[in-house]
């Protein structure tokens, strides 16, 4: 399991006791009803743990990637270009006042709210759920400061327990509650000018964390140079933003994709780029080695910054880590900071698993054990420097910048 850094345990425990205080008065039977009315409301795709290694029982964090990312034909690349190519955020407030107007209707659930944003191919699962967060200010009927907050909180409770092996989910949930309340209802004269306040910091937060991708493309620029050979592995949307921006800016550099399997998400990103023009070769995942003396630079993103400055990957991503530290090729990585996470993974397997499926083409003998795990962790010694939208990040510095954030 994960390693809780020891800010994080004592926050816990702070917290623990003062929802105890609150509590106190609340009998039993009450709490009862409202956790079995509220667990019922919710479905999680994860609380089938009883054989983790079923074929059927794959991680909402897989079955994310595979809608997205796993099916590559010329249809669905089309269809994610039209996407790319509209501006999604020009259309935020007719959603709002979709939203709005459908919570007359219907009861609103931040999981419903969450589903309708991250249907957005273009749109990563931390930014859909802080959204859905944003929208439960806005759609609540408490009426003071302690009623918003205790909704809120379950709110983020609910999005995190809806994929608990989300990363980014789970530290764009947290990160929220943390930057939104940051704001005392004793700073206004009401509970209005205080909810009005609190929409204002959930909106900010959200426009902040929509525009990092572009944040980070512009930073990167500076380390592409002409006649570069770049290594990517698998598909990273913030990746092929920084690729697009340096295609943009007329930089000649040619580009090396893994293939990504099982999922083949290196074919869809080969794809992508080979309509903006950029060469681009397509190598199988074991030739990584062979082709590293070409190689210039690595370029991966991440599903999670940790505490240590280590990245929680997609599979293969700390094998090729190592080869290029061997042979003194610099690896870099382009995160949001919605995903700094308060995680402190010791080695592989305190990674919480995220099962995928796995096709060989050929019938696997019965008894033979298949790794099914999607992802893998980084240490920070193999890693040059982080592009952010905080800023161009060593490992090292990590910590304090995740300190500044949770403060």
């Amino acid at each position: 399991m994960w390693r809780r850094s020891a800010s994080f345990i004592l926050d816990q425990q702070q917290q623990q006791k003062e929802e105890r205080k609150k509590t106190t008065t609340t009998t039993t039977t009450t709490t009862a009803m409202a956790t079995t009315t509220e667990t019922s409301s919710y479905q999680n795709p994860n609380n089938n743990n009883n054989n983790i290694h079923h074929p059927n029982n794959i991680s909402a964090y897989y079955q994310t990637r595979a809608a997205h990312h796993g099916v590559v034909t010329s249809d669905w690349l089309a269809q994610a270009q039209a996407a790319v190519g509209h501006d999604v955020y020009d259309d935020d407030a007719d959603h709002v006042v979709r939203s709005s107007a459908d919570h007359h209707h219907h009861p609103f659930s931040v999981i419903d709210e969450f589903n309708r944003w991250r249907k957005q191919p273009d749109l990563a699962e931390a930014v859909a759920a802080i959204l859905a967060l944003a929208s439960v200010i806005r759609s609540s009927q408490a009426t003071t400061m302690m009623e918003l907050e205790i909704e809120l909180k379950k709110a983020s409770d609910s999005l995190k327990s809806w994929d608990t092996t989300s990363i980014s989910l789970t530290a764009g949930c947290d990160l929220f509650m943390r930057y939104v309340t940051r704001t005392s209802a004793l700073e206004y004269e009401d509970f209005s000018a205080a909810k009005s306040r609190l929409i204002e910091r959930g909106e900010k937060f959200g426009e902040i964390s929509r525009k990092a991708r572009r944040t980070i493309a512009m930073l990167s620029q500076d380390f592409i140079f002409d006649g570069c050979t770049i290594l990517v592995h698998g598909f990273s949307r913030v990746v092929l933003e920084v690729l697009k921006t340096a295609a943009a800016n007329k930089k000649l550099f040619r580009v090396l994709c893994t293939e990504g399997r099982p999922d083949r998400t290196g074919l869809r990103l080969s794809n992508e780029l080979a309509k903006l023009d950029v060469p681009v070769k397509l190598l199988i995942d074991s030739a990584v080695a062979y082709t590293m003396d070409e190689v210039d630079m690595v370029f991966v993103g991440a599903d999670g910054v940790v505490e240590s400055g280590g990245i929680i990957n997609m599979m293969g991503t700390y094998q090729i880590a190592l080869v290029a530290h061997s042979m003194n090729k610099p690896v870099y990585v382009a995160a949001e900071s919605y995903k700094f996470a308060r995680l402190y993974p010791l080695d592989q397997k305190d990674l919480a698993p995220a099962l995928r499926p796995i096709d060989f083409g050929v019938p696997i003998p019965s008894g033979v054990e298949v790794e099914t795990s999607a992802r893998d962790y980084t240490p920070p010694q193999y890693l040059t420097l982080l592009f952010t939208d905080l800023g161009v990040l060593t490992p090292s510095v990590v910590s304090d910048e995740l300190i500044r954030l949770y403060l």
